[in-house]
């Protein structure tokens, strides 16, 4: 392994959907604007409840990635 220096973010994806969806949707937002994106951890998962009902699913994600040279 290379001797890389990571920078971690902290994102929250949301998704009527579901919670794999929330993740997807954080990790293509980041792709857009960052790039050398390597890992995700899941921090929390929480949702939005209307009229009884899951409405929207939240996940919170740390993504890391490499610092260019």
């Amino acid at each position: 392994m290379s001797n890389h220096v990571y920078k971690q973010i902290e994102l929250t994806g949301s998704s009527p959907t579901s919670i794999d969806d929330a993740i997807r949707n954080a990790v293509k937002k980041a792709a857009k604007t960052l790039h050398n994106l390597q890992w995700f951890q899941v921090v929390e998962v929480r949702g939005y409840i209307k009229d009884g009902d899951v409405a929207h699913f939240q996940v919170t994600l740390k993504i890391g990635f490499t610092l260019d040279d």
